[in-house]
C-alpha cells in the first residue's frame, strides 16, 4: 500500500470519521422508516375512526332501505379533508351509495362477502395515479346479520410525497454535515497531530544527517511521549559514539606512546652504546690536548689550535653526556626537594652560560613547595628548559609554579625571539623527538628536550608546549604532587631499608 494512503491522517477518516457517518445515515434512514411506520398507522386508524363514526347511521339507513340516507351519511364524511372517496355495498357486493372517485377495490362480489366474514380490512391501493388507503366496516341490523359494506378511502400520495422530500433533505444534510466533518477533522487533525508528527518527520531527517539535534517535544501527550524517547535515543547513542570516539582516541594515543616509547628505548641503548665507546677515547685526546696546549708557548700557533682542539672536545663530550643522559633510565632515587631552592640553583648554573644574553632577568613566581624526585634526573631535565629559554629570551625568563589538587604545574617562559609565533606548527609536532632541533647546524643535538620528556615521564608526569600566549613561549611541566609529609616519611623508609 502506498505510504500516502495508508497514513494517520487516512487512517483517522476510515476509523473515525467514515463509521461515524455510516452511523449516523443509518440513524436517519431508521428514524424516517419508523417515522413513516407510524405515520401511516395514525392514518390508518384516523380513517377507522371516521368508519366507526357513520357506520351506525348508514348500517340504520341500509335496513330501513333508506338510500338517501345513506348518501347523505357519505357526502357529509366526504367533506372530511383526510377523506378521499367513500363507498357503501350491499351484501352481495353491489355498489349502494358512493362519494368521491371510483373504487378499483372490489373488483367482484366474492370480495365484499369475504370482507364481510373476515371483519374489518384495510389495505393500500392505486386510484386514478393516486396511492390510497382504504378501510373495509361490515354493516349489520341490530340482529347482527350482515347487510352490507362500508369502504372508507384516504389518499396517501401527498404523505409518501413528502416522505419522499424528507428522505432527499435527509440526504443532502447528510452530505452537507458529512463534508462538514471532513473539512473539521481535516483541520483538527492538521492543528492536534499533523502539523507534530510532521516536525518529527523533518526532525528524525535532519537528526540522521546532523548530531547535536532534538526532536520537538510538542503536541499532544503521546506525541511529546515518543518524542521524548526519542530524544532520550539520541542522547544515548551520541554518549555511545562519543565514549567510542574517545577510547579509539585513547587506544590511538597509547599506541602512540608505545611507538614513541620502543622508539626511545631503541635510540637509548644507541646512545648508550655509543656514548660508552666515544667517552675512554675522548677522555685520552682531551688530556693529551692539555698536556700539550701547557707544553707550547701561549703565543705559539699550535697552541692556538689546541685550544680550539679542546673547545671541540668540549662540544663533543657535551654530545656524549646528552647521550648518557638519554639513555639512563636507572631506578629513581627520589628525595624531598624544595622547588624554589632547586630552581634558584639551576639559575646559578644557567645564568653565566655562553650563549645567554647579559641582561636578561632570571624571576622565579611560587609558594614554597616541597615535592618528591630525583636531583639528578629531574634537576636535569629542568636545567634543560631553562637553558633553553635563557638562550631565547630577549630580557626575561620567568619560572612560576603552582600546586592544582594532586598535581604540580610549573611554567618556564620567556618573552623571545618572537615569543608565542617563534616556534610554528610543524616545530611543535617534533619538538620532543630524539635528534631534532631548531638551532643552527653545530649549536645544538635535539637531545636537551627529548631528556627533559624522558625524565618527566620517569616521574609520572610530562611537559606541553604552550603557544597561546603571543609574547611568551612557555612549556608547562605537570608533576604529581604529595603531601610534605608524605614524602619525608617515604624518604625516611627508603633510607631504613
Amino acid at each position: 500500500m502506498s505510504p500516502r494512503l495508508n497514513s494517520l491522517r487516512n487512517a483517522v477518516l476510515l476509523f473515525v470519521l467514515l463509521p461515524l457517518l455510516l452511523v449516523a445515515g443509518a440513524t436517519v434512514a431508521v428514524g424516517l422508516q419508523e417515522f413513516q411506520t407510524q405515520m401511516e398507522e395514525r392514518m390508518q386508524e384516523d380513517i377507522e375512526l371516521v368508519a366507526r363514526a357513520i357506520r351506525l347511521p348508514v348500517s340504520g339507513a341500509m335496513v330501513e332501505g333508506d338510500m338517501a340516507a345513506v348518501r347523505q351519511s357519505l357526502d357529509s364524511l366526504f367533506q372530511i379533508d383526510e377523506v378521499f372517496g367513500v363507498y357503501v355495498y350491499d351484501s352481495q357486493g353491489d355498489t349502494v351509495a358512493t362519494s368521491g372517485p371510483p373504487s378499483p377495490s372490489l373488483r367482484h362480489r366474492g370480495q365484499a362477502q369475504a370482507i364481510s366474514e373476515a371483519g374489518t380490512l384495510g389495505a393500500f391501493d392505486e386510484l386514478q395515479g393516486r396511492e390510497v388507503f382504504s378501510f373495509f366496516l361490515p354493516l349489520s341490523d341490530p340482529a347482527g346479520r350482515i347487510v352490507g359494506l362500508l369502504q372508507v378511502t384516504r389518499d396517501v400520495s401527498p404523505f409518501r410525497a413528502y416522505v419522499a422530500q424528507l428522505r432527499w433533505q435527509a440526504l443532502l444534510l447528510m452530505l452537507t454535515i458529512s463534508a462538514l466533518f471532513l473539512v473539521v477533522v481535516l483541520i483538527g487533525y492538521q492543528r492536534a497531530v499533523g502539523r507534530h508528527v510532521a516536525r518529527l518527520l523533518t526532525a528524525m531527517r535532519d537528526i540522521g544527517t546532523s548530531r547535536g539535534l532534538r526532536a520537538p517535544e510538542q503536541g499532544p501527550a503521546e506525541l511529546r511521549r515518543l518524542a521524548v524517547a526519542m530524544n532520550g535515543m539520541m542522547e544515548r547513542r551520541e554518549a555511545s559514539e562519543a565514549e567510542l570516539e574517545a577510547r579509539r582516541a585513547e587506544q590511538a594515543r597509547l599506541e602512540e606512546k608505545l611507538r614513541h616509547s620502543e622508539k626511545l628505548a631503541a635510540i637509548g641503548q644507541l646512545a648508550a652504546g655509543v656514548a660508552h665507546e666515544l667517552g675512554t677515547p675522548l677522555g685520552i685526546i682531551a688530556g693529551r690536548a692539555q698536556r700539550a696546549a701547557r707544553r707550547l708557548p701561549p703565543d705559539a700557533p699550535a697552541h692556538k689550535e689546541m685550544e680550539g682542539l679542546q673547545t671541540e672536545l668540549e662540544r663533543v663530550e657535551t654530545i656524549v653526556r646528552q647521550l648518557l643522559d638519554f639513555a639512563r633510565r636507572n631506578p629513581l632515587q627520589e628525595r624531598p626537594l624544595e622547588l624554589r631552592d632547586l630552581m634558584e640553583d639551576l639559575v646559578t648554573r644557567v645564568r653565566g652560560r655562553r650563549g645567554v644574553r647579559a641582561g636578561v632577568e632570571f624571576r622565579l613566581v611560587g609558594e614554597p613547595v616541597t615535592l618528591a624526585g630525583d636531583r639528578l634526573r629531574l634537576g636535569q631535565a629542568l636545567e634543560n628548559l631553562l637553558d633553553n629559554a635563557a638562550q631565547a629570551a630577549d630580557r626575561l625568563v620567568e619560572v612560576s609554579w603552582d600546586r592544582r589538587e594532586d598535581r604540580l604545574e610549573l611554567v618556564i617562559a620567556d618573552d623571545g625571539p618572537e615569543a608565542g609565533g617563534g616556534i610554528d606548527d610543524q616545530q611543535a609536532e617534533r619538538l620532543f623527538e630524539p635528534f631534532y632541533t631548531t638551532k643552527p647546524t653545530g649549536q645544538g643535538t635535539g637531545l636537551g628536550l627529548a631528556v627533559v620528556q624522558v625524565a618527566l615521564e620517569d616521574h609520572g608526569g610530562h611537559v606541553d608546549l604552550d603557544r597561546s600566549d603571543s609574547r611568551r613561549t612557555r612549556f608547562v611541566v605537570t608533576l604529581p604532587w604529595s603531601a610534605p609529609g608524605a614524602v619525608h616519611d617515604g624518604a625516611a623508609e627508603g633510607d631504613g631499608a
